[in-house]
């Protein structure tokens, strides 16, 4: 197994060039300075603090990494107790026990989407045809979203995420015919509940466990979470394997090393290179910084799960036996991804069917069979095409 190749990374901006300093300044793509932390244990640390506030960070004055960042009322840019609440309200549906439970569901639509692509002949784009439309098919099937509305929502979030090709009018707009379509589709579902989290989401509200305002907007943060990463993380750790082609078949001849895989897929590739900005409300010592009152920092997950001291060899996939220490690819501390379970179900699925249905598959002799998305919140390929 050779270590993690550019090929595997793609376009990275400049503020993560590779360095060995733990904590360094840099200027972001808003053009504000902030810190960017690199090494695990410190990493860790920052994402504990509860000094390190993710409501600051939505200040008018605070540093800005970009401006595809969640709004002021989202689960995602909240502290504390408030934080605390919505994330109880929705922590059930996201279980690792209900995960299991969805298997046979996640399984059955990936099959579909795999018998799909068979049908092409000998080559597809896995972007459009698997990597794209199976996360946003199981994220409308907890919410209650309707099937034919699906592909409108998917073209609403990727402009929410884009970071360059669109203004932020345009993400206001889109941001707005989202919650105009969330509130009409949730007063619908008032009318007739059914089976599914809008539907939970809603009696949680007439309880008073939720605001009118934080209904809608709780329900766009779970679609928007749940999809572009997921879509990007299947295209990522499927492109891994295929510049890795020991790797490939080394899952193809032992397939009960997925879960190891899959593990080992997130943390070298993971679609969220780095976290939220958080700004510090009071001085507070990272390694040899003393970030201040009022400044930005941001922590640098693809760095900190290649941190030497704390992964052995850790360029390298490591799926024979696995790792003993956990990747930071869905955060730490209260604002851990509520989504990983679905997220190692849904990658887990997909690579476990892949192996087994194309066991010779590889990149496609084209000219560019991979093609890397520009400018987004999440790093993802627009384009993987493949052979078998």
């Amino acid at each position: 197994m050779r270590p993690t190749t550019a090929e595997q990374l793609g376009p990275l901006p400049d503020f993560l060039r590779p360095g060995t300093e733990d904590v360094i300044r840099i200027v972001t793509p808003a053009g504000d300075q902030m810190w960017l932390v690199r090494s695990y244990p410190l990493a860790r640390a920052v994402l504990t603090d509860k000094r390190f506030s993710r409501v600051a960070a939505l200040g008018p004055t605070a540093p800005k990494l970009n401006d595809a960042q969640p709004a002021a009322d989202s689960m995602m840019s909240m502290d504390g107790a408030r934080h605390a609440r919505l994330r109880r309200l929705v922590s059930g549906p996201f279980s690792t026990g209900r995960m299991a439970r969805m298997s046979s569901f996640v399984a059955e639509l990936a099959d579909q989407h795999l018998d799909a692509i068979a049908g092409l002949g000998h080559g597809a784009d896995l972007i459009d045809n698997l990597a794209r439309p199976l996360p946003l098919s199981v994220l409308c099937s907890m919410l209650g979203i309707p099937k034919q509305d699906s592909l409108r929502f998917g073209g609403w979030v990727e402009v929410l995420f884009d970071i360059e090709a669109s203004s932020p009018r345009d993400k206001a707009r889109y941001r707005l015919e989202l919650i105009e379509y969330i509130e009409e589709l949730l007063d619908r579902k008032r009318r007739t509940p059914q089976e599914d989290l809008l539907s939970d989401l809603i009696a949680a509200h007439d309880r008073g466990d939720l605001s009118a305002s934080e209904l809608p907007t709780l329900g766009l943060t779970l679609l928007m979470a749940g999809y572009e990463t997921t879509a990007g993380q299947i295209g990522l750790a499927t492109l891994s394997l295929l510049t890795d082609r020991g790797v490939y078949q080394e899952l193809v001849e032992h397939p009960d090393r997925v879960g190891n895989a899959v593990e080992e897929l997130f943390r070298l590739n993971p679609a969220t290179p780095v976290t939220f900005p958080r700004v510090a409300t009071e001085p507070v010592q990272v390694g040899d910084v003393t970030v201040q009152p009022g400044e930005g920092v941001v922590v640098a997950l693809l760095y900190g799960n290649r941190d030497p001291h704390v992964f052995a060899e850790p360029e390298t996939m490591n799926i024979a036996t696995g790792r003993t220490a956990s990747h930071l690819t869905f955060g730490h501390g209260p604002h851990r991804c509520l989504g990983a379970p679905l997220a190692r179900l849904q990658v887990g699925i997909v690579l476990e069917r892949l192996v087994r249905r194309f066991p010779t598959l590889r990149l496609a002799d084209v000219p560019e069979p991979v093609v890397w998305k520009d400018g987004m919140g999440t790093r993802g390929l627009s384009r993987l095409l493949v052979a078998w």
